[in-house]
């Protein structure tokens, strides 16, 4: 029995003396030590397979129980090795020559360290390697006997399975904790082996499957979310894109792998830190969410929901007076020309864009709206109006223009632009849903949303840290509005503190592009899920995935998938409380079983004090 300090007179640190963190006792014993109310017992790895792999200790940093494992390395003086060598090629070559001499069978392991001996010795003295002598050795934690006994059959199992003998430190019990867990750079069991620089080099850095720590140092970032629990190890999967270079996401996996609903979950979990949430939503699966948090849902299409093309981006602050950036007016003209040219479908001639400047000044000063940024907090005119003004000019040019917007200010197509804007996108949460606007009014409606979307990221009165999300982006990047806003915010979102969300299945499109590859390119965060055969063979090029990463992808259950972030990946499996899987999922089946009014009786507060259940993962 060895005690730090006397027991029956227990130190009492002065008050302005901080505690130390030494056990009352450590009782030492023949196999095991009892640290505190911990039982460990070391061990020393006396025994290596041939040859090494990179990271070839990983899976014991990995043990899903505590253990500690520590390398003590010391190199070697040159003149030392190359005489060790010497002598040991002359043992083995003398064993080879004595036993050919008297006509016994060669034994290959022999033969195999001979050889082993002189590419070694021929690189010593190349220069092109040294020597080492190294001493693993490993520690593992229990809290009783039983335990104890169950983490060291597992513990050997362990090492032996990666080909490693490993002794157990007997009767030397106190010197295997000081050598193998204490920070004291003491080998004190001594039992090393000989590495030369390939073999040794192979054994770093320790490659954990686990993400570093956040930076405790960056207070002024918003703090990170849950993604799910990690598939390598027995931690959570914790991330923060708000600390990176820039805040962008692609999010990749074939149909079914669970895109939309981790893209939920990050959503609904970024709302909990204060993050703004804008969604292009081409499916309509948001909805529910929007409700349930208290969002602003625009189903575009829908009966009585309009946009305003020529509305001003007016801005309301909180103690209620309104403003605009300097140059609103300006920058709403030049956008209405690229309007135009979506809702036709071509490119307006030179003709038709001169009168359409003219025609869109003066529609402006109709409505009582000039250069004066007193007067553009006034009512903005209507699509109609600019139609009246076409009009009035005289020619053919204005005769054809006016008839090319007919239908979509007096036909078919009216609904969406025959009155003001009805609800504001405004709000920590807003849905932009497409799914019921007419095919001939995609284009265009994407376009508003964007530039509704754009216009409150850049706004520089209301910097906050921000989320745009477009699901299914493969639906977007056909459009040239919408892939020339990808760019753009892929490019450009970072300065504004807000992230880009890319969500798509289809692989093939997104990587065969030039604006996909941008899109890759400028994602700090990268998540790849369930992937299909035909396009695994792109995606591993792409994303320089090793075999095991290939064949993950390749069987990856729904939700679970590989977040890469540099030179950081781990795997991981996608978790959601109840309440949590009720709004997110996109299931069919589990939705037929939820009452129409489920969201009406969710109650979540976005205050960030969110429990999640993962006792049942």
């Amino acid at each position: 029995m060895a005690h730090p300090r006397p027991r029956t007179r227990p130190h009492t640190p002065p008050p302005s003396e901080s505690p130390g963190f030494w056990p009352d006792a450590i009782e030492v014993g023949p196999r095991c030590l009892q640290v505190g109310d911990d039982l460990l017992a070391s061990f020393a790895v006396v025994g290596y397979p041939r040859e090494v792999h990179a990271g070839w200790l990983a899976p014991l940093l990995s043990y899903p129980g505590r253990v500690d494992v520590s390398l003590h390395i010391e190199p070697i003086d040159p003149t030392t090795a190359t005489e060790g060598l010497r002598k040991q090629l002359a043992r083995l070559e003398s064993g080879r020559r004595h036993g050919a001499e008297h006509g016994r069978l060669l034994d290959p392991h022999v033969e195999t360290a001979t050889e082993d001996a002189y590419d070694l010795s021929a690189r010593v003295a190349r220069g092109e390697g040294r020597l080492f002598r190294l001493g693993l050795y490993l520690t593992v934690h229990a809290s009783s006997e039983a335990q104890l006994v169950d983490e060291i059959s597992a513990l050997r199992s362990l090492t032996a399975s990666l080909l490693l003998d490993a002794k157990p430190a007997s009767y030397r019990t106190l010197q295997g904790w000081v050598t193998a867990s204490l920070p004291m750079g003491l080998d004190l069991l001594a039992m090393t082996r000989t590495f030369d620089t390939s073999a040794l080099s192979a054994a770093f850095p320790f490659t954990s499957p686990d993400l570093p720590p956040p930076d405790p140092t960056s207070a002024g970032a918003p703090a990170g979310v849950l993604y799910g629990y990690n598939l390598g190890s027995p931690s959570l999967v914790h991330w923060d894109r708000f600390a990176l270079p820039n805040h962008n996401a692609v999010i990749l996996g074939r149909s079914g792998a669970g895109k939309s609903y981790l893209v939920k979950l990050e959503a609904l979990r970024s709302l909990y830190r204060g993050v703004e949430i804008a969604i292009l939503d081409p499916e309509d699966e948001y909805r529910r969410l929007a409700h349930a948090v208290g969002g602003t849902h625009l189903a575009l299409g829908a009966d009585g929901v309009r946009l305003n093309p020529l509305e001003l981006p007016v801005h309301t602050h909180p103690d209620g007076h309104r403003s605009a950036p300097a140059d609103s007016l300006t920058r709403r003209a030049l956008f209405l020309h690229t309007f135009l040219s979506v809702l036709f479908g071509t490119p307006l001639t030179a003709d038709e864009r001169a009168l359409a400047d003219h025609a869109i000044t003066a529609t402006y000063q109709r409505a009582g709206i000039s250069a004066d940024a007193r007067t553009w907090t006034r009512p903005a005119p209507l699509l109609r109006d600019l139609r009246d003004t076409i009009t009035t000019y005289g020619g053919d040019t204005a005769r054809e223009l006016a008839q090319r917007l007919h239908p979509y200010t007096d036909g078919a197509f009216q609904g969406l632009f025959a009155g003001p804007t009805t609800t504001r996108p405004d709000g920590h949460l807003v849905v932009f849903s497409l799914r019921d606007l007419a095919d001939e009014l995609k284009a265009v409606g994407t376009l508003l949303t964007l530039d509704a979307i754009w216009r409150r990221i850049t706004h520089p009165a209301q910097r906050r840290p921000r989320l745009v999300i477009v699901d299914e982006a493969w639906l977007l990047m056909g459009d040239p509005a919408g892939a020339q806003f990808l760019f753009k915010a892929a490019k450009s979102a970072r300065k504004h503190w807000a992230g880009l969300t890319v969500a798509t299945q289809d692989v093939g499109d997104v990587l065969g592009t030039e604006l996909g590859k941008a899109v890759i390119a400028n994602a700090a965060t990268q998540i790849l899920l369930r992937q299909a055969p035909q396009a695994i063979d792109e995606i591993t090029r792409t994303f320089s995935l090793s075999e095991g990463e290939r064949q993950f992808l390749l069987s990856a259950d729904t939700g679970q998938g590989l977040l890469c972030a540099g030179t950081q990946r781990v795997a991981f499996a996608a978790v959601a409380s109840e309440a949590e899987h009720r709004l997110v999922t996109t299931d069919p089946a589990e939705l037929a079983t939820l009452p129409d009014d489920d969201t009406a009786h969710t109650d979540l507060d976005l205050s960030g004090d969110q429990d999640i259940d993962l006792t049942a993962v």
